[in-house]
């Protein structure tokens, strides 16, 4: 509809005016000068031009101007360090972000400071809502101020309101030291500011799952932001953290050091085991984001995602032939793996740490599972304390949330000798039976060869209430292996003979031991739930995951136990 007016009004007016008479009459208008053909403004629906006015245009320009970022020195300074702006590592995380708070944080800053250096908000990955706080290193290095810590602690407590996984993108030399009187004082010992982070994170740890992925130093207390999370990415050669930074270190100890000595990428990945993964740029990080959201649920009290089943890499019938015959020959347990999940579906955690065991996610029929295994491969497959406490935390994180637990047991047990004695064996040890003995989510205990002393503790055997132990024909469950067990038991007899009468001795005892020790012979006393065919084992497994699906939990009569992890 055309209305026509007398007078010209400005075009602020004229807007206005177009909008209400549309929306009064229900339909379109166009407002027309009299004597002119072209309207000066039109308003409702099928127009070309909606009505926006000077008010809203500013605003606009203002929030186009925040989502910039910093000043052009900021973003020089990622591009020298080869970083990406922080809006476009959202880009590739997210498959669409829905709406983001605190825009106009330290708004009254002059321009200085938007969005406080702290971008939060709600973004989708494969169809499911994901909350995230990313810190904008254009602005002030990513340094923590007190409206950039408010959003970030408002972003956590709605996310575990709605239950909600919580992506963290870390970004930030620490807290901002250069405060002015605007942002007076240090903030990190207020009650509702620094430190509430922290202890949030530490609360909301177990009820939704938190994902950390760390693109620069990270230096001093904000550094447990990072390691709190559930699992830490780091990105190679831009990353770090530490608890002091190279210069303190110096100034304190004397120490000169670099950033990547202290606490870069290999420094976490192969001896601290504070990094799931090591990747070697940011695309390969939000990879790895969107890969390990696929295993892991909502919220703690979900289901686990699943996914059309598939085939294994390798023949599951091929199994057996991987397995060698003698205990003590090497073999690589990711053989094993590549033939009872399906294709394309491991994804292992802390690859470079402890090698001697092997933690990670994989399918069987769609459905995912946590796999803990012994890697004869690498120090023939014994517990040291790194690979202790690493499986501690890999079970204990899947009981958290609901991931069914496969135990691949091939073990001499735990590492003995004064050096491991000094490094906490029995104490570390002790986290990984305890945490094995606690986590009620499904487990099953697969004895391939193996399973010697207090190993088989720690690999759920079956005193330690799995939903079943399954052994292959190449089994051996004994205090210790043959050799061992007949120089403890005869070592004073045997040190009287002569060498040929000794040799014939241990060769018979050892033929004795076996007997004892035979995987049919425990079978038959229901020592074992099965004594299986290797190829089956893919099947069984993935029959018995189906079966316990619906296991329920126990509540216990205490507030919780003492091991702490």
């Amino acid at each position: 509809m055309k209305i026509r007016v007398d007078a010209t009004p400005d075009e602020e007016t004229a807007r206005a005016i177009a909008s209400a008479l549309s929306a009064y009459l229900g339909q379109s208008v166009e407002l027309v000068v009299d004597g002119d053909e072209e309207p000066l403004a039109t308003a409702g629906d099928g127009c070309d031009d909606p009505v926006i006015t000077d008010r809203e245009r500013r605003l606009r320009e203002e929030i186009e101007g925040i989502l910039s970022g910093g000043p052009e020195r900021g973003h020089e300074k990622i591009d020298a360090l080869g970083k990406l702006f922080v809006r476009d590592r959202l880009e590739l995380l997210f498959d669409e972000i829905e709406y983001e708070d605190g825009t106009f944080a330290r708004h009254d800053a002059d321009g200085e400071l938007p969005a406080d250096g702290m971008i939060t908000g709600v973004g989708t990955i494969h169809g499911r809502t994901v909350f995230f706080a990313a810190n904008d290193y254009t602005v002030k290095a990513g340094s923590l101020g007190q409206m950039g810590v408010e959003k970030e602690i408002r972003l956590a407590e709605r996310a575990v309101e709605v239950g909600a996984p919580i992506l963290r993108l870390i970004d930030s030399t620490g807290a901002r030291l250069n405060l002015d009187e605007r942002e007076p004082g240090d903030t990190h010992m207020d009650r509702y500011r620094g430190g509430r982070m922290f202890y949030n994170q530490c609360i909301h740890s177990g009820q939704v799952p938190q994902i950390g992925v760390l693109y620069g130093p990270d230096i001093a207390g904000s550094a447990y932001t990072p390691v709190f999370c559930d699992y830490l990415i780091m990105v190679e050669e831009i990353s770090g953290m530490a608890i002091a930074s190279p210069r303190v270190v110096e100034a304190v100890t004397g120490e000169q050091t670099t950033m990547q000595d202290l606490g870069g990428p290999p420094v976490h990945a192969t001896e601290s085991g504070s990094a799931d993964l090591v990747v070697p740029d940011e695309r390969a990080a939000a990879e790895a984001v969107r890969d390990l959201l696929t295993y892991l649920p909502q919220r703690h009290d979900e289901p686990v995602p699943t996914r059309e089943p598939d085939v294994p890499e390798a023949n599951p019938r091929g199994l057996d032939a991987v397995i060698p015959e003698e205990p003590n020959e090497s073999y690589d347990i990711l053989e094993v793996i590549d033939r009872l999940v399906d294709a394309g579906s491991w994804f292992e955690l802390k690859p470079d740490f402890a090698p001697e065991l092997v933690t990670g996610f994989g399918r069987i029929e769609g459905r995912p599972v946590g796999i803990v295994a012994n890697q004869p491969a690498a120090k023939s497959g014994a517990i040291f304390p790194d690979s202790a406490e690493k499986g501690a935390g890999f079970v204990w994180t899947c009981d958290a949330f609901g991931v069914p637990l496969v135990y691949l047991c091939d073990t001499p047990g735990f590492m003995v000798g004064s050096q491991v004695e000094r490094e906490g064996v029995l104490q570390k040890g002790r986290k990984f039976i305890y945490a094995t003995s606690n986590a009620q989510v499904p487990k099953l205990c697969v004895i391939t060869r193996k399973a010697y002393g207090a190993g088989i503790y720690a690999m759920a055997g079956p005193s330690f209430d799995p939903d079943a132990t399954l052994a292959l024909p190449s089994a051996e469950i004994a205090v210790m292996g043959p050799d061992a067990a007949v120089s403890a038991l005869f070592a004073e007899q045997l040190e009287e003979m002569d060498p040929d009468s000794r040799q014939a001795f241990e060769e018979g005892m050892r033929a004795e031991y076996e007997k004892h020790i035979d995987v049919r012979t425990q079978a038959a006393r229901m020592q074992v739930d099965e004594l299986l065919p290797a190829g089956d084992l893919r099947d069984q497994l993935a029959a018995r995951l189906r079966t316990v699906r619906t296991k329920r939990r126990t509540e216990r009569d205490r507030y919780h136990g003492t091991v702490l992890f």
